[in-house]
């Protein structure tokens, strides 16, 4: 589709301009007289003036949607018209799909379509409990008031992923260094010490027989074991993009020594915020409850959201199922329960979901302090261990050496 701006004569002979959408400028005219306009000019627009792309397909990079739906909440709350502001948005889209994608909705919405229909064609760009809520906001005649709750749910989602990621960069990056060391010491230097060891007429120790069976094995197939590695990573990543394989991934990490509770408060208050957000918005609870399934992000929380889904659907309550499942603490599940009792479930929520941002917060401050003390210490057992395997024999012979 392609946008044409026009100049046409309406029925009371008055001068009127605007642009309109077709495939070809015969459309466009088309469309023009079915509006009963006498069509004086009509021109196809280009894309000088913008980033668009037509080999972009639509996408947004990091960011990108959080600042495009909170100016869109304050241009719509100012009483600016939902097509200008798309297309001062699309001209200071940031990327080129993105600005495909912007171009797309406001070629959807010229031709009738409304806006939630228009963004859920485009769901790698906008997600499911966007478009709901936007949806919520057309109907309830609150646009700008749900894009602004919208915003903030983005922006406190996106606060939330830099606190673990910077979690987990430190450990992460420590951890490859490690076996890239050790790797380095086991394939290149312990080796060397081979021609020595046998020119030793002692024996051995256990711990030095070990080391040097694994590093010569290491030297001599090195390929082998990048492969071995490799396939081990491919075949892990695979198995987690099935059903059994990411469940089992998902209780792993809940189960975890040092992350396993950070990640379960992580997932209690993505399921609070989600769930306050689009109740919030005017989304029924039935609605709400399926986003939240499908949006969890673990398995673990999606099955208890879908068993929950089928009682509150017999019109039982929404506490009652929860609290039968582990990942769901006493404090969330008796919370919920005072919220259906009193009618401020969406409020009691909300202070679930920033009682564990607060609890994560503090969580990542704390492990960021733990975690450097417990890679140097890994560091030295890997690498001590392999010195003391080389200097174990050393010791020995000197041992042997000395009278008496």
């Amino acid at each position: 589709m392609a946008t044409f701006k026009y100049k046409a004569k309406n029925a009371r002979g008055e001068t009127v301009t605007g642009s309109i959408s077709g495939s070809t400028q015969e459309e466009a005219t088309q469309k023009l007289s079915r509006q009963r306009l006498v069509v004086v000019k009509v021109k196809e627009v280009t894309d000088r003036g913008t980033k668009r792309d037509p080999r972009a397909k639509p996408s947004a990079k990091k960011g990108e949607l959080e600042l495009f739906t909170r100016q869109l909440a304050t241009m719509i709350s100012a009483g600016i018209p939902l097509l200008e502001c798309l297309e001062i948005l699309r001209e200071q889209a940031q990327t080129p799909g993105f600005c495909n994608c912007v171009g797309f909705v406001i070629e959807d919405i010229r031709g009738g379509t409304d806006l939630s229909t228009a963004l859920g064609k485009y769901p790698k760009v906008f997600s499911e409990i966007y478009v709901s809520m936007v949806r919520a906001g057309e109907a309830s005649g609150q646009l700008d008031e749900i894009l602004d709750r919208l915003a903030e749910y983005l922006e406190s989602t996106a606060a939330l992923k830099r606190e673990i990621k910077s979690a987990m960069t430190y450990p992460v990056v420590s951890l490859v260094m490690v076996v890239a060391i050790t790797g380095f010491l086991m394939i290149c230097i312990v080796p060397k010490f081979k021609e020595i060891f046998d020119g030793l007429d002692i024996e051995l120790p256990a711990l030095t027989k070990m080391v040097m069976s694994a590093s010569l094995f290491m030297r001599d197939n090195v390929l082998i074991c990048f492969a071995i590695v490799a396939a081990v990573f491919a075949a892990t990543k695979a198995w987690k993009t099935t059903k059994s394989g990411r469940s089992f991934f998902d209780h792993l990490i809940m189960k975890l020594p040092v992350f396993g509770s950070l990640f379960r408060k992580v997932a209690l208050s993505r399921f609070a915020r989600t769930f306050s957000t689009l109740i919030k918005s005017g989304v029924p609870i039935l609605g709400s409850l399926e986003i939240v399934a499908d949006t969890a992000g673990n398995t673990i929380v999606a099955r208890a959201v879908r068993d929950s889904l089928e009682n509150v659907r017999q019109g039982e309550t929404l506490a009652e199922p929860l609290a039968q499942h582990w990942i769901f603490p006493p404090m969330v599940t008796r919370m919920v329960a005072i919220g259906e009792k009193s009618g401020a479930l969406e409020h009691l929520l909300s202070k679930i979901s920033d009682f564990y941002d607060q609890q994560v917060e503090a969580e990542v401050k704390a492990l960021t302090s733990l975690i450097e003390p417990l890679m140097i210490g890994f560091m030295g057992i890997m690498v001590g261990g392999i010195v003391l395997a080389v200097f174990l024999p050393i010791m020995k012979l000197q041992q042997s050496l000395t009278p008496g």
